[in-house]
């Protein structure tokens, strides 16, 4: 069995030993190296293939006996592999890896003026797929470049590619551009797979444009250096079914809908059910603020609690992985829809207002009718799905499930 890993800097949140162990055929490790250790790694003889990524894209070129093509005209390699004889043959899959991004999301490169952000290594790559695509003009824009003469000069762009960082997790309200600038903006590409959806996704989104995260990108390259490593051919299919499994995996389950719905105890037992985290919005809200959900209402209003509240979302919001339970009342601000849905899937429960629980929600001792004809419009507008929750909570947390199967595909 083929001994392969990913050479890098700081590897510990890295997700490519799930995608590689899911494609199979070889053992894959996490290779963390300090800049002054590189040259002896290169040297170790119990390495067959390696993945590499920052910051040594570039300064493991001259380990390389022979490179292709395309890691000769981006001037990087992302996989290397160890021939007969000693020294490396390298890759660059990021373009590929594009192209199956482009190609998934279903948006038309060819003749189109693209503006490509950021000059890094991945800002090659993205240029060289875009031109073995068909593409018109591409601008790349650097951070000098980013200012509003220059963009107003290029207004008429038609596909906009994101490949830095800014809009990353942790700092995920951060966007490289304003999509003003561009009203013959057609499709948006976010290298980004951290948050699923970035800011500037949502705000594609929000003009009815097309647009795709970087996990597609993430996995296609993964599935290019697979096949350098093996030998096998990966089709679309195997592809397709790991990145829903690693959908199924980061994205957050976030369940909204009104207070004394069941939201805490469905999202316990899907945590114990998945091995996930349970958050609890009100219950954090709590805890940092050393009262009663009550006691808060009594002491700040609902505007001191609703300020708690969104304090809370945008922190658990943009992590990964969770069950997020959130206040019945949430919704009622409509900043906490991207804070929640950036990593997650929203499931609104539903339940008669009639079956609804009071004690202890200051809010639910007045007209529930009146509430929930009210918030309903809202919690549809916030959930990509519903669930009925008019019977046993086991059997809500299972229709749970399998709503996110349908949301992610599997």
């Amino acid at each position: 069995m083929p001994r392969c890993g990913l050479l890098g800097r700081k590897l510990a949140h890295s997700y490519s030993p799930a995608i590689h162990e899911a494609f199979g055929g070889y053992s894959y490790a996490l290779f963390e190296v300090e800049p002054p250790e590189l040259a002896a790694f290169m040297e170790r003889k119990d390495i067959d293939g390696l993945n590499v990524t920052v910051p040594y894209k570039q300064q493991a070129l001259p380990f390389c006996r022979e490179l292709s093509s395309a890691a000769l005209e981006i001037g990087s390699v992302n996989t290397m592999l160890r021939m007969p004889g000693g020294g490396f043959y390298g890759d660059n899959t990021d373009a590929a890896g594009f192209k199956n991004m482009a190609a998934q999301s279903e948006i038309t490169v060819a003749g189109r003026k693209v503006l490509v952000f950021g000059k890094g290594g991945s800002s090659l790559a993205v240029c060289h797929a875009m031109k073995e695509l068909g593409a018109g003009e591409i601008t790349v824009v650097s951070r000098a470049d980013n200012h509003r003469e220059f963009l107003l000069a290029h207004k008429d762009s038609g596909l906009l590619v994101n490949a830095t960082p800014v809009g990353m997790y942790p700092d995920t309200e951060n966007t490289p551009v304003s999509l003003d600038y561009f009203p013959r903006l057609e499709g948006v590409l976010d290298l980004i797979y951290n948050p699923a959806r970035t800011r500037l996704m949502m705000d594609a989104q929000e003009r009815g444009l097309p647009c795709a995260g970087g996990l597609s990108m993430l996995v296609g390259q993964a599935a290019a250096a697979s096949e350098i490593f093996t030998g096998r051919k990966i089709d679309t299919a195997e592809e397709q079914a790991v990145i829903r499994m690693l959908r199924r995996r980061m994205e957050n389950i976030v369940l909204v809908g009104m207070p004394g719905c069941g939201k805490t105890t469905i999202g316990r037992l899907l945590a114990e059910k998945m091995n996930r985290p349970l958050i609890d919005t009100d219950a954090e809200i709590a805890q940092t603020a050393g009262r009663s959900i009550p006691e808060i209402f009594d002491r700040e209003g609902e505007t001191g609690f609703r300020e708690r509240e969104t304090a809370a979302i945008k922190k658990f919001g943009k992590e990964s992985g969770l069950v997020l339970a959130t206040g019945g009342g949430c919704v009622t601000r409509e900043e906490n829809y991207r804070h929640l849905r950036q990593n997650g899937n929203i499931i609104f429960v539903e339940r008669s207002p009639a079956k609804l629980g009071r004690e202890g929600r200051p809010l639910s001792q007045g007209d529930l009718q009146a509430m929930y004809a009210e918030r309903l419009p809202l919690y549809r507008h916030f959930a990509g799905f519903t669930v009925q929750n008019e019977g046993a909570l086991a059997t809500v947390a299972e229709r749970v499930m399998e709503a996110l199967d349908e949301i992610t595909g599997n």
